[in-house]
């Protein structure tokens, strides 16, 4: 073999070890580039819970009917356990009156990590609870936002007798009264079944006023990727009737 064909085949053989070589090294950092991007975006620890806003109040009702029929599902908690200890993805946020005889969890039939439940008398949107609301929504991706009041709530009816008596209630129970007190005296001009409307104006108040809490929770409503919807708990069937939705 010629001196020259000699020098060719080398550097034949030294360019495939060089492109060889390339190649895995690309193969390399595609990988590892694959592995730091699965890190960040990893997947959601209950998949079935990635819903539309739409999808998400569906399936919220249709746990409601399981619950008045009483044909609630067997849920896996130790299961469930595990999945969650690493994250949540709630398909719903629910905003609940504290009252002991409401439950969202049961009254939805759902398992651990499908609701970021707050609860507090009255079911007001106050600065905690909407900032709250805003870290499920941006940060947890949840949807769907249900503000619950329900039928005979004392909260309500306390702050309706504080106005007509015109005598604040003791201790920090004003707090509950002033945040109230907006959806009691329309109820109370209207007449008729006062408390009942002041329950239904008190929800439909909250409903809006947290449709314009800006800059995030009215920008994911704008965006179509939340809903905010109000409901009332019927303490004697466990019925939830929806009464605001947007």
């Amino acid at each position: 073999m010629c001196d020259h064909c000699s020098e060719d085949r080398f550097n034949l053989m030294s360019s495939s070890r060089r492109s060889a070589m390339l190649l895995a090294a690309s193969l390399l950092g595609t990988a590892v580039a694959g592995r730091a991007f699965a890190k960040e975006h990893k997947a959601p620890p209950k998949p079935q819970n990635v819903l539309t806003p739409d999808a998400s109040l569906k399936r919220l009702m249709e746990g409601n009917a399981r619950y008045v029929e009483g044909v609630t599902r067997r849920h896996d908690f130790r299961h469930e356990r595990e999945a969650l200890a690493g994250g949540q993805n709630p398909f719903a946020a629910v905003l609940s009156c504290a009252d002991s005889r409401i439950a969202p969890e049961y009254a939805f039939d759902t398992g651990r990590g499908d609701l970021f439940v707050c609860r507090v008398a009255g079911n007001f949107a106050g600065t905690e609870t909407i900032a709250s609301m805003e870290y499920a929504v941006a940060v947890l991706n949840a949807p769907l936002i249900l503000v619950l009041g329900h039928d005979a709530c004392g909260a309500v009816d306390a702050t309706l007798k504080a106005i007509k008596d015109d005598k604040p209630p003791p201790g920090h129970i004003p707090s509950l009264v002033d945040a109230i007190a907006p959806a009691a005296k329309v109820a109370m001009q209207q007449g008729g079944e006062v408390l009942d409307k002041a329950i239904r104006q008190n929800v439909i108040d909250n409903v809006a006023k947290l449709k314009a809490a800006a800059p995030i929770l009215n920008a994911a409503v704008e965006q179509g990727k939340l809903k905010i919807a109000g409901g009332i708990y019927r303490l004697s069937t466990g019925t939830v009737d929806l009464i605001a939705q947007g």
